[in-house]
């Protein structure tokens, strides 16, 4: 084992050059591994549920993105503590696509996307979110597909048009089930807009269509961010399935994020069955909570360590038997996360200032 050890410190310095001239050929590539750690506490009507109490690993993340040439570029995103099912290889992959640039304004991206649905919630990384709706615990965020960007001169505003697998290709094995996707980014002052229509196969033939607005307010250290999802099968029964989630959050110091949060789900007894495996009918959902966030390196406009503390109250009917959120539900949660750099923590090993430089 000790023989083992010191071959892999000798390759480490190899694989350290290889990457470096790469970089400098080719362009920049960035190497970065995400941890979280937990401590919770879960229970419905006052009865602890074990199972998901106690401490928990949440995340363990390795992300990889870059340059090929001054018109492909790409990225990738694995998730380390989730194991990948004997059908789906990629299950594991958040995403892990390639980009072709041939002018400023157009993009052409292809293989496995986030799949473009609007809203802020929706948009985070896991790794920063502690509670969340129903419908975000959900989704099937990523899946396999292709999709072409338009950015505006100025940058402020991009439309892309995308096809994918669809989120509920699950609920129809015997037919490929695909969604279409409209998404339109703006970014004007002190708004930001993360917007979309979609259009998802729940069976073959039949689909469900969203219309999602993403909302951010930021004036100086405080945000405000409200999201409306409307989920319909045709304009008969608008307002019948919808989702409102709203956060606001307020910096200090640059150390010290205060944010309090509420979500609410909605979805109709009369609509149409197993047409939304998100938020199931006779669903009337809300969740309410906040919590505090520490940046210990926060002085420097440094993310690299986050403590944090929340918690949560559910109250409402889910008729989900795998729900995530229930009535009468509190969840209170510790953590531990940091971000790490990986191509310079080789570089503090194996190069010297000068050489870094």
């Amino acid at each position: 084992m000790k023989t083992k050890n010191w071959k892999w410190l000798l390759v480490l310095p190899l694989l350290w050059t290889a990457l470096e001239t790469k970089a400098q050929e080719e362009g920049p590539i960035n190497i970065r591994a995400e941890v979280r750690f937990d401590w919770q506490y879960d229970d419905v009507d006052g009865v602890q549920n074990a199972a998901n109490s106690g401490f928990k690993g949440r995340y363990l993340n390795i992300a990889l993105d870059g340059k090929i040439s001054d018109k492909f570029n790409y990225a990738y995103r694995q998730r380390l503590n989730r194991a990948h099912s004997d059908e789906g290889f990629f299950d594991a992959t958040d995403w892990l696509w390639l980009n072709y640039q041939p002018t400023k304004n157009w993009g052409i991206s292809a293989g496995k996307q986030v799949v473009m649905i609007g809203g802020f919630e929706y948009d985070r990384n896991p790794t920063d979110v502690y509670f969340a709706s129903e419908y975000w615990n959900n989704i099937a965020c990523y899946q396999l597909g292709a999709s072409v960007t338009y950015t505006t001169n100025a940058g402020n505003n991009k439309i892309t048009a995308q096809v994918c697998q669809s989120p509920f290709r699950k609920a129809d094995t015997t037919h490929n089930l695909y969604a279409y996707n409209l998404f339109w980014t703006v970014s004007e002052g002190c708004y930001s807009g993360l917007h979309s229509l979609n259009a998802s196969e729940y069976l073959h033939g039949d689909y469900i269509f969203y219309l999602a607005l993403g909302n951010q307010f930021k004036w100086g250290d405080a945000t405000l961010q409200i999201d409306y999802m409307e989920r319909n099968t045709n304009v008969n029964n608008a307002f019948e399935n919808f989702s409102v989630m709203g956060e606001f959050s307020y910096l200090i110091a640059d150390r010290v994020n205060l944010f309090a949060r509420a979500t609410y789900d909605h979805c109709s007894e009369d609509f149409v069955p197993m047409a939304d495996l998100c938020i199931f009918p006779g669903t009337e959902l809300t969740r309410v909570g906040g919590g505090v966030e520490y940046y210990p390196l926060g002085g420097r406009g440094n993310r690299s360590i986050r403590l944090h503390a929340a918690c949560s109250y559910t109250f409402g009917n889910n008729t989900n038997p795998a729900g995530t959120a229930l009535d009468k539900q509190t969840f209170v949660d510790f953590g531990l996360t940091w971000r790490l750099d990986i191509l310079n923590a080789i570089k503090q090993v194996f190069c010297s200032k000068k050489q870094c430089e």
